[in-house]
């Protein structure tokens, strides 16, 4: 069992010091993971990846509501759909304060095997993404593990327990529907 993993059991058993134990084993990967989101949001982000990373392990390891993790995968994988919700709630305070300002045309780029640095309407995927979740919940968690949380297809395959060739036709199939719904939107 990795310390990692030990953590984590610590903290789901209502351990308040585990936690302050976990954030320098995982902080330098989680930062990465940060910037790499905030990479691909449009330019003017005001957030940084240092609050991006801190409003996300708040999220994770509040020990009112412990949450459970299988594995260190598990635990990034959670950590990712964080982040994506942190993001997603800014874009849309963002919208909202814009709301009087005439809008502009959505840009939408392809779900691309490597996460982007092309900008993107987050709140479109999230919308199109919420859609797949409804239709297709297995396929909708292939995208976030891959695209958010940066797993490959194996880890993603492993982590949902499925055959990577499995998670292999999910990944292509929820990146075209996406594609899609996305242009269908705009």
């Amino acid at each position: 069992m990795s310390d990692v993993t030990r953590i984590l059991s610590q903290i789901e058993q209502g351990d308040p010091s585990a936690a302050e134990q976990l954030l320098p084993l995982v902080y330098r990967e989680l930062r990465k993971l940060a910037a790499a989101k905030l990479a691909q949001e449009k330019p003017g982000q005001t957030l940084q990846a240092t609050a991006l990373v801190h409003d996300a392990y708040l999220r994770l390891v509040d020990v009112e509501h412990a949450q459970r993790w299988n594995s260190r995968g598990h635990f990034f994988a959670a950590a990712a759909e964080a982040m994506r919700r942190i993001l997603i709630e800014q874009a849309r305070r963002k919208r909202t304060q814009k709301a009087s300002r005439p809008g502009r045309g959505v840009e939408v780029a392809d779900i691309a095997e490597e996460p982007s640095s092309d900008p993107f309407d987050l709140l479109a995927l999230d919308e199109a993404l919420q859609k797949l979740q409804a239709q297709s919940p297995r396929q909708a968690d292939v995208v976030k593990l891959r695209y958010f949380a940066g797993l490959t297809i194996d880890e993603a395959a492993q982590a949902l327990g499925i055959a990577p060739s499995t998670a292999s036709a999910d990944w292509v199939y929820a990146k075209s529907w996406l594609r899609l719904e996305m242009r269908s939107s705009v």
